[in-house]
């Protein structure tokens, strides 16, 4: 198999900032960024074809080994954030996800990386090679050939 390793996969969603994810003082909590990249990387999942209900159905789950954040500006209450999700091609058997969060007046506030690795739902063991679903998925958004 030959990587195509200039492709970028990404997908941009929009989410409301919610008073519960706020501080007294009104700005969003900074753990709450975590969760927004996971609702980036879900839209993007589901846009693309490989959710975690996906990986689910063929056995797999893909639990997070590293997550990164930095903060630049903040969200406030009421605020309508864009996520921008982007797909990092690995020939390892991970999934590597980069972040760009923007304010309402298109300010990027902050980024973010994560790094998921496959875990068999029948025997809890990590695996070393890349699962044939997930070649499958990268034939088809053109990062396999072969």
């Amino acid at each position: 198999m030959r990587y195509n390793s200039n492709r970028e996969i990404t997908y941009t969603n929009q989410i409301r900032v919610r008073f519960v994810e706020t501080d007294p003082l009104g700005i969003v909590w900074h753990g709450n960024y975590i969760q927004y990249f996971e609702d980036g990387r879900e839209a993007f999942g589901r846009h693309h074809g490989i959710s975690y209900l996906d990986q689910k159905d063929n056995g797999y789950a893909s639990p997070i080994v590293k997550s990164i954040s930095e903060h630049k500006l903040p969200l406030r209450y009421g605020d309508v954030a864009t996520i921008k999700t982007v797909y990092v091609d690995s020939p390892a058997a991970k999934m590597i996800f980069r972040y760009e969060i923007f304010n309402p007046e298109g300010e990027l506030v902050c980024t973010g990386e994560t790094i998921q690795v496959f875990v068999s739902l029948d025997k809890g063991e990590l695996s070393l090679t890349i699962p044939d679903f997930f070649i499958t998925w990268k034939k088809k958004e053109g990062l396999l050939n072969g």
